[in-house]
């Protein structure tokens, strides 16, 4: 079964990108390469933007974590769709619940933890991450 937000913002959604469309329900979640209980869908890569943005859907499996790291080179919006848990960014704790945003400069040590429930979120990176 999927979740709520595979619903609202992966099935049957299109994505377009200079190259054409793709649909996003096609697209495959991959494992995060170094966070267990984390996957991605890559909805927007690098190569699609010249490298300019990329955006990614981030699904964190109850209780696991996007432990603390950095990006040097690039700033990320992260938009909580659904789940709940808690951001650190820098000094900052943010409650992360649906219709939150947060704002992370490069350079910024962040980390992301799901409650309960899980918790998924857009990713956007600028310049592109992948």
């Amino acid at each position: 079964m999927k979740n709520a937000a595979e619903t609202i913002l992966a099935c049957g959604r299109t994505v377009y990108v200079p190259a054409g469309a793709r649909d996003a329900a096609e697209l495959p979640w991959n494992a995060h390469p170094a966070f267990a209980g984390v996957a991605l869908k890559h909805l927007v890569r690098g190569a699609d933007t010249q490298g300019a943005l990329s955006c990614h859907l981030v699904r964190v499996a109850p209780g696991k974590s996007l432990k603390s790291h950095i990006h040097d080179g690039q700033w990320e919006l992260h938009e909580v769709v659904a789940g709940s848990g808690e951001a650190g960014v820098g000094e900052a704790r943010v409650a992360y619940l649906p219709g939150v945003s947060a704002v992370i400069p490069k350079g910024v040590v962040h980390e992301v933890t799901a409650g309960d429930e899980g918790l998924t979120l857009f990713a956007k990176f600028f310049p592109a991450l992948l």
